[in-house]
């Protein structure tokens, strides 16, 4: 998501404040952990923060490592604001904060996190509006709720879920008709930028999402289409995954190793996660529809060679 939202606003436009050199961008890249306070290089004549940082995988452990991230990292990012003016903020926290399987919902529904990585992002959302308030004559933050994000480069949940229907060994699990909202790095990062361009002295919260929402099955069937493979139509019960999952859990715990499949990822993958971006779609027109994105990400990373089309 940092490489394309440098490349978004422009190399010569913004410091990257990484705990890791960036594959693309290192030359814009200095070292920070917003986890350690004094490694925080933030300077008076940067105009506005985007924090991106966060603890966000199914299987970290410790646990307490999502909250001294999302939470006590977003709180060390504020102080540091404070301390040298900057007034602008935009963070990317995460449709997480409103739970699974929830109907459709907007940004004024309740927060009601099912995992950790949902309630650290929901305690960072609320010290950010209580620095707001400290000045909200002042001060301009935008608080943008994305939902499951992928793109070329992006190595997330999506990437793992395409790889794996390309792999042609893909098993359904449940019937796969459950439909998720989706949104494209590259839509993300336009309207990051938009966000900033428009600066407005309020604090504004919006979901994100492409819009036209597939089922399961039909992101199969677009994998495999643009792939020309066929997999496999044995569909395994959710019962019977969840019940290995947490098996994989418990052995997991006990020889401290990390399995691809848990029992977080199966209720992920089989859970309802639509959410609406109306209000996000009002102000914003994105570059790209959700199948083109899907169709740029599969040609980039499994059709033909990288070297075919542009990384952005």
């Amino acid at each position: 998501m940092g490489s394309r939202l440098i490349e978004e606003l422009g190399e010569n436009n913004c410091i990257n404040l990484d705990k890791k050199e960036s594959p693309i961008y290192n030359k814009n890249t200095i070292y920070g952990d917003i986890t350690k306070p004094e490694s925080i290089h933030i300077n008076r004549n940067i105009r506005s923060i985007v924090l991106l940082a966060a603890e966000h995988k199914d299987n970290v452990l410790p646990i307490s490592d999502y909250y001294d991230v999302n939470v006590v990292g977003t709180k060390n990012v504020l102080d540091k604001m404070d301390k040298v003016g900057i007034k602008q903020l935009v963070f990317t926290s995460s449709v997480a904060v409103y739970g699974l399987n929830k109907n459709n919902p907007s940004e004024n529904h309740t927060h009601n996190p099912f995992n950790d990585y949902g309630k650290s992002k929901s305690q960072a959302e609320q010290l950010i509006i209580e620095w707001y308030n400290r000045d909200p004559k002042n001060k301009s933050v935008t608080i943008i709720r994305p939902t499951v994000i992928f793109g070329e480069g992006n190595r997330g949940n999506v990437y793992n879920l395409l790889k794996y229907i390309s792999s042609g060994k893909f098993i359904m699990v449940s019937k796969g008709k459950n439909k998720k909202s989706m949104a494209y790095v590259g839509n993300v990062a336009a309207f990051i930028k938009d966000r900033l361009n428009k600066k407005r002295l309020c604090i504004e919260v919006f979901n994100y999402a492409d819009g036209k929402d597939l089922n399961m099955s039909e992101l199969v069937s677009l994998v495999e289409n643009e792939l020309k493979i066929k997999n496999t139509n044995l569909k395994i019960p959710y019962f019977i995954a969840f019940v290995g999952a947490s098996l994989l859990d418990f052995l997991s715990k006990v020889f401290r190793t990390k399995f691809q499949i848990s029992s977080v990822r199966i209720k992920k993958f089989c859970a309802k996660t639509q959410y609406d971006s109306n209000k996000a779609h009002k102000v914003f027109n994105s570059k790209y529809t959700l199948e083109e994105g899907l169709k740029r990400t599969i040609k980039f990373e499994f059709k033909n060679s990288r070297n075919d089309i542009d990384f952005f």
